[in-house]
This record gives structure tokens, sequence and C-alpha cells, in this order.
């Protein structure tokens, strides 16, 4: 026989199969594929970062032996009396610029607005060679005013020199593809052009005798690819012009990466490309939830697709009621139920069921109080229980109240 339900019960009399605490084997049971998941989540990050973490180490580092690393092109100019000095902050790179240094700056993109003045300023009359990797337009206007990089880069890696620059028609063919750079300089070296902007420029200085080299890319002095077309050779005659070579890899930590009031802020510390690849994330994240949104209507009762046992639907809406403490709520179905069930017994209308003036008069008529059980307005209308031995005495009061209704 199948019940439509929809109050609890007001019997207390459960088996231990009916039970509303959910058991340590049933708790792990519905968590166990959360957990599985965060483990396999938490493994995956700790392989990825490994990963990743390995495949960059100490790039353009000439201390490194990795393959983005750039040691093999610090040996070649060693053995051709070139040394090479690794500095990381503003101060030392400003303080080697002389005519005998050449001074690479391996991330320019790395450094705030004051610390590209600071160094343009150090640079502008040491009549040394400065050599700019990868400069694009966060950078490139104030290390090399007059020169502008291209948005786009070039159109494959490995280029021809096409220009009069004696170390790159020496070189020949090498990997020089990637920022594109225009100029409104005159006397300038524009080499290895891609869709006729060049990829490689020598700027030489209004006084001092110096000169600045941008380079688009970095390939011709990674580990990996130093062997390849002419790399090496357009490599060891741009850094080797100078007996002295400083390698200044801008780092984060540098003091003068701070602002102008002395504190360096979380913002400032971040390239502005993460700024506004943020913004870009948290508008799509935006408009995602807008087309996904869904508007919530009222509730639509349906008709179940399989019949379910009485009891089944009381225990499952007890364990509801345990587990959010509502002891109110219980109380108060099993109240709404027992007086729903006394009215059609005491001759009161179904509609008047739930008022008290009108169930009490009929109900006091038909019991026979003995002055020790509680007023039937307390067991149908009182107060919320205080505890759930409260609750199930509640329970067993009802039950014995109905009963005596019933009684012929």
């Amino acid at each position: 026989m199948t019940t439509e339900v929809t109050l609890p019960s007001t019997s207390t009399s459960t088996s231990t199969s009916t039970s509303a605490s959910p058991t340590t084997r049933q708790v792990w049971t519905r968590a166990r594929g959360v957990v599985l998941a965060l483990v396999l989540l938490i493994v995956a990050a700790v392989v990825i970062a490994v990963v990743r973490s390995d495949a960059r180490h100490g790039e353009l580092d000439p201390r490194s032996a990795d393959p983005h690393g750039s040691r093999a092109v610090a040996e070649l100019l060693a053995d051709r009396g070139v040394d090479t000095r690794v500095v990381t902050t503003l101060q030392e790179a400003s303080a080697a610029a002389s005519p005998d240094t050449t001074l690479l700056v391996a991330v320019p993109d790395r450094l705030t607005h004051r610390q590209q003045s600071r160094l343009h300023a150090a640079i502008a009359d040491s009549g040394g060679r400065t050599v700019l990797v990868s400069s694009g337009s966060a950078s490139v206007d104030r290390l090399a005013p007059g020169v502008v990089a291209d948005p786009a880069t070039s159109f494959g890696s490995t280029l021809s020199p096409r220009c009069s620059l004696p170390a790159a028609r020496s070189a020949g063919t090498a990997d020089t593809g990637g920022i594109r750079y225009t100029t409104t300089h005159l006397d300038v070296d524009e080499c290895y052009p891609s869709e006729r902007l060049a990829t490689l420029l020598r700027i030489p200085a209004a006084t001092g005798g110096g000169d600045t080299v941008l380079i688009g890319a970095p390939d011709i002095l990674l580990n990996d690819r130093l062997g390849e077309h002419g790399n090496a050779s357009l490599a060891l005659q741009l850094l080797g012009s100078r007996p002295h070579l400083v390698w200044y890899l801008p780092s984060l930590a540098d003091a003068s990466a701070a602002s102008e009031d002395g504190e360096s802020g979380f913002f400032d510390l971040l390239p502005s490309g993460w700024l506004w690849g943020t913004l870009q994330l948290f508008i799509a994240a935006a408009l995602a939830a807008l087309w996904r949104a869904r508007r919530l209507g009222p509730l639509v009762p349906e008709r179940l697709p399989v019949a379910i046992r009485a009891s089944e639907t009381v225990e499952g809406r007890a364990r509801l009621y345990r587990k959010a403490n509502a002891r109110d709520r219980a109380a108060a179905a099993l109240r709404s139920t027992t007086r729903t069930r006394l009215a059609p017994l005491v001759g009161v209308p179904a509609s008047q069921a739930h008022a008290p003036e009108a169930l009490l008069p009929a109900l006091s008529a038909r019991l026979h109080g003995d002055g020790q059980q509680p007023s039937p307005h307390d067991l149908l209308f009182g107060p919320p229980p205080g505890d759930d031995a409260a609750l199930t005495s509640l329970a067993d009061r009802l039950d014995a109240l109905e009963r005596e209704v019933r009684r012929p």
C-alpha cells in the first residue's frame, strides 16, 4: 500500500534501520567523491607547477645551463676575452654603464616607468652599448625614444638581415623574429625585416660614441637555439664589441621598484598586462553569469514518478529537520497534522481546524480531563519544545490526545 505523506508522523516508535543519524560509513560514502576530486586537483596543480618551473628555470640567465638559459653564449664570450657580470638592481646596472661596457637588459618590460627613465638617463651619454632584449610597448618609448614597438609580432622566426650592419651581414640568417620596430631616427640600422618592419635595430647615440641595439626576440641568446643558423655569430658580435658585459636581470625585489612615496604596493609589482587580463576575465565571468542566470519562480508541485512508502518520506523529512536542528518546525508539523485529523472527529470543518476558537471548545466536550495532562491548548497551539526530549514528549502526548478522542 502506498500513501501520499506530506507531514511527519506523530508516532515515536522507530527501529534501528530508520535512525535519523547517518553512520560514519554513510558520511564517507557521500564525501569520498568530493575528497577524491580535491586530491586529484591538488596533485595536478603540484605536477604542473613542477613541470613549468623546471621548463623555465633560469630563463635568459648567463649562469643557467637550462635550454632557456644563456650560459653557452657567456662561455663563448669568455673564450674571446669578454667577462660577463650579472646584476639584478637598477643601481648596479646604472653604475656599470661606461664606454668599455655592453649593458644587456634581459626583460625591459619588467621595469617600472620610473626605473626605465632612470636607466635611460644613465646610459644616454655613457659611450657604451645597450642591448634591449624583447623591449615591448611598455618600455621601448622610454629606453629608446623615437622607437615604436608594433603590436603584431613578426611572421616567422628565422629571417634574413637585409641591411648594411656588418654584424648582421656576416651572421646571415638568424632567429630574430619577434617584436617588430619602427623608428623616426634617420641614422639607424634596420635589420632582419618582417613585413617591412625591422626586428633588430641599432641606433647610434647622439654624443659619446655609444649605441642602442634592440632585439625583437631572445632566441639568439638561448642555449638550445645558439647553434642554429647564424645565431651564435650575431650574438657574439653584438655582445662582444666591448671587453665587459653587464647582464641586467630585473628583479621585483629591487628597492628602486618602489613607488614615488617609497613604498610599493601589490599592484605596482604586477605587469600592466596582468591587470588588463584580470579585468577582461572579470567582465567575461559577469557576462557568463548574466547569460546563465535563471529567475527563481514559485515552487511548482508535481507528481512523483514513482510511489514512495510513507515511512520513507517520514524518515527523510525527519533527517532534514534533525540536520537543521529545526525542532520548532517539526513540532509545528506534528501539531498541524494532529489538528487536521482531530477536526472531523469533533465535528469542526476542515477550514477551521487551525482556529483555536473553533477547535478547542468542540475538543473539550469530547475529553475527560483528569487534571494531570496538559491542556489541549498547550498541546495543539503551545510554544515550540526546547530540546529533543521535549519534542519526543510532545509527540507522545499528541498521540495520546488523538487516541482519547477516538475512544468510543
